[in-house]
């Protein structure tokens, strides 16, 4: 019987909404008692009993907007902050002026700072400061002057609220972290999984039909190699991840393997060099790259790309199929270097002149002019009998301002 794994949804704010509904029925019956004990020395009992009336049946009847954040809207929260500003403003109004002068409760007393936590644990400590804000002027204006117990209470409650709004937004973005982690946590489990059963059955196929292919010889041979080359992108894949295993085909008229991948979206930002340059691994390719990331902009990125699919070319054409080539990438401070090398016999001396005075601009054009549009340089260096090595190197401030106005 299959395993059956359950997904459950933290949330770190979930337990202060059930604190904030629970808080505003106490303070709601804690501001009802505090009027029932003073009722005597209201001069208009009759105005504070009709806004408890509306401040028990707001309190209760909102209760499920107070359970989380998609329901606790905009809307309701201005309709609940103008609830406490107005009883604020109609506590001189229902109350005896003395007891407003000596700092007697308002109307909805400490339920006021229910309010405000709502704003804080919705919006973070902006919404909060806005809240909290309002609140002190309502108060300041209730007493009619900064008497210190208000000053007291009103920087209390701004405060705590804005503390409060601040926590919430750390908890949050720690919760999104979090999950993050778990994220990558569970994919690199599965790519693990499935390299164990890729080694187990495709890597293991791919790898006898390319020792047969090469045993038996002929046709066999080349699909051996194909096999080859297959198997090691598929070892990159299962390693790396970088790029999906590119799309092979076969022209028989050139004899060149021709490689299908998917360029990245302009718009996406900088792409990872090491993401386009993994198809050209393979059974006679090597390629050496950074751990880390190499980011260039999408079109240097395809550009230097481009070179180095161009030195590989001329590796296949000049140095023989049975040739072997080596890609080394290294992420310098300011620069990005490639270097394409191979063990083939080399260029004879005058041979690229030579090449370019019959028209053929393979490295001239290919090679040269596209490290030349990028502000960068291409060096080829060859011994015969020792092959040859092509060094690209692409300034990075270079291929930021090609990449800026490739766009325009």
């Amino acid at each position: 019987m299959p395993r059956r794994e359950r997904v459950m949804r933290m949330s770190v704010e979930q337990p202060l909404w059930r604190a904030l509904a629970a808080y505003r029925v106490l303070t709601m019956l804690y501001a009802i008692g505090l009027f029932a004990t003073a009722y005597d020395g209201f001069t208009r009992p009759w105005l504070a009993l009709s806004y408890y009336g509306v401040l028990s049946v707001w309190t209760l009847a909102t209760l499920p907007r107070v359970s989380n954040a998609a329901s606790c809207t905009r809307r309701f929260l201005a309709a609940d902050l103008t609830i406490a500003l107005t009883g604020i403003l109609l506590t001189p109004v229902a109350d005896a002026h003395e007891r407003v002068a000596d700092g007697g409760p308002t109307l909805p007393s400490i339920w006021t700072a229910g309010s405000v936590l709502a704003f804080a644990v919705k919006g973070g400590w902006r919404w909060a400061a806005f809240a909290s804000t309002a609140v002190a002027a309502a108060n300041l204006v209730e007493r009619g002057s900064p008497a210190r117990d208000t000053v007291h209470n009103v920087i209390l409650v701004w405060v705590a609220s804005i503390a409060i709004g601040y926590v919430v937004e750390v908890a949050r973005a720690s919760e999104r972290t979090l999950a993050r982690a778990l994220e990558i946590e569970a994919a690199t489990r599965e790519r693990e999984r499935l390299a164990r059963d890729i080694h187990d059955s495709v890597l293991q196929v791919l790898a006898m039909v390319q020792r047969r292919g090469a045993v038996i010889g002929g046709e066999a041979a080349e699909l051996g190699r194909l096999a080859g080359e297959q198997e090691v992108a598929l070892r990159t894949l299962v390693a790396g991840g970088l790029v999906p295993v590119p799309r092979a085909s076969e022209d028989t008229a050139e004899g060149a393997v021709v490689r299908v991948v998917e360029e990245p979206d302009d718009a996406a930002g900088p792409v990872d060099l090491r993401a386009l340059l993994a198809p050209y691994a393979g059974a006679r390719v090597s390629l050496a790259e950074p751990g880390a990331p190499v980011p260039l902009p999408p079109a240097a990125a395809r550009e230097l790309a481009a070179a180095v699919g161009a030195a590989l070319d001329n590796v296949r054409r000049h140095a023989g199929e049975g040739a072997r080539a080596w890609i080394l990438v290294e992420d310098e401070p300011d620069e990005i270097v490639v270097t394409v090398r191979d063990d083939g016999p080399g260029i004879p001396e005058g041979r690229l002149a030579q090449a370019e005075g019959e028209g053929r601009l393979g490295v001239a054009l290919s090679i040269r002019g596209r490290l030349r549009d990028l502000g960068g340089s291409a060096e080829l260096s060859s011994v015969p009998g020792q092959g040859t090595e092509v060094e690209l190197k692409v300034p990075k401030d270079a291929a930021q301002a090609w990449g800026k106005a490739d766009k325009r």
